[in-house]
């Protein structure tokens, strides 16, 4: 069996002695040495600032939402939030969650990023925020979409879920927006097994989050404000202080495969174009079809022979009655109907890889 994504497992031995570590210091969680020593690597890793790690990626979503005053919960007055509908469905739904009607507006048929041209005509006095996708890693139009926040002084998050380690023009991608977060679930290019994370711009942000994130405490007999519990622990940064060691391994393994599927399968499948400013991280392997129809066929003869695919992002979101959406987007109606990610995972064989070309290419 070839499945669509596997989780990295790294070194046993160095991830046991990480374990050992926690168990003689009897420190699971709050804070503890080795999220800090996780915290300090990531800034180091991916050129940022105003890290905040936390146990995943949809509260990473809602703790910027809450920390930057976009949510609406407890209260009466209606807000809004511009979106894309092409997207797994956490980033909309953890905006209704905190009381924000998620507002679709549509992609470009090329990138499947939000349009930025889309965006204005949407935008209303309920309006507190754009939340655009990176959607497979492939950089927004981030200096449109800035320059719209800017006009109308609206907070912009980007769900950067797919975006670990992209640098767009030669710097982090991850330091456009007033937040970008990160999902760091099993199945992404890094992982902590669960988890998540947030960069700010602003450091007062982060010290915010900070006091969020643990029950709105700001010491042991000082509690700010409403809060949550949203903390990482100990076990899952001993992960992640383990895979991040091997992230060299994992992109150069996930390069290979992502470009031999380009080069093997251009002219039978059509895929993403890319931002000429952006890297891509090759965290997915997403190809699009004539039709739907095609794309059904596909998706069967691969199962036939033991191959899974996902039809990722599937349904557009704009099509799903409890979001209630007033836009039809048209470009993500039509992609999601087309689109099907293949099989792509660090410690996948050439074996695998090229099984999965040669269904594709009968």
């Amino acid at each position: 069996m070839i499945p669509v994504t596997k989780p990295y497992l790294p070194s046993r031995e160095k991830l046991d002695a990480y374990i050992d570590g926690i168990y003689e210091r009897s420190w699971l969680t709050n804070n503890g040495p080795l999220l800090k020593e996780l915290t300090k690597k990531l800034e180091e890793y991916l050129g940022v600032e105003n890290i905040l790690l936390v146990s995943n990626g949809t509260l990473a979503l809602q703790v910027a939402y809450k920390t930057l005053g976009i949510s609406n919960t407890g209260c009466t007055e209606n807000a809004e939030a511009i979106t894309t509908p092409f997207t797994f469905v956490a980033t909309a739904s953890s905006l209704q969650w905190e009381g924000v009607k998620p507002v679709f507006t549509d992609i470009s048929a090329d990138s499947w990023c939000l349009d930025p041209a889309n965006i204005e005509s949407a935008i209303t006095e309920k309006t507190r925020a754009i939340v655009p996708v990176h959607v497979f890693g492939n950089a927004c139009d981030v200096e449109a979409i800035d320059q719209i926040a800017e006009k109308h002084q609206l907070k912009v998050v980007y769900d950067a879920s797919h975006a670990f380690a992209v640098n767009y023009k030669g710097n982090s991608l991850l330091n456009w927006g007033d937040a970008a977060t990160l999902s760091l679930h099993a199945t992404k290019l890094f992982h902590t097994i669960e988890g998540g994370a947030i960069v700010f711009k602003h450091k007062a942000d982060l010290e915010r989050a900070q006091q969020i994130i643990n029950f709105g405490l700001a010491g042991p007999e000082d509690i700010s404000g409403p809060g949550i519990n949203a903390k990482m622990n100990e076990f899952q940064a001993a992960m992640g202080l383990c895979v991040l060691d091997e992230m060299e391994t994992i992109t150069n393994n996930r390069k290979q495969i992502g470009q031999s599927y380009q080069r093997e399968l251009r002219g039978r499948v059509v895929f993403q174009k890319w931002n000429k400013h952006g890297e891509s991280n090759h965290a997915y392997a997403p190809v699009l079809f004539e039709s739907e129809t095609e794309l059904l066929a596909v998706e069967a003869k691969l199962k036939e022979n033991n191959i899974f695919s996902r039809r990722y992002f599937y349904p557009s979101l704009d099509n799903l009655e409890h979001f209630k959406s007033e836009q039809v987007c048209a470009n993500s109606r039509d992609i999601a109907s087309r689109i099907l990610c293949l099989p792509l995972f660090p410690n996948m064989t050439d074996e695998e890889r090229s099984k999965v070309i040669k269904v594709l290419m009968k």
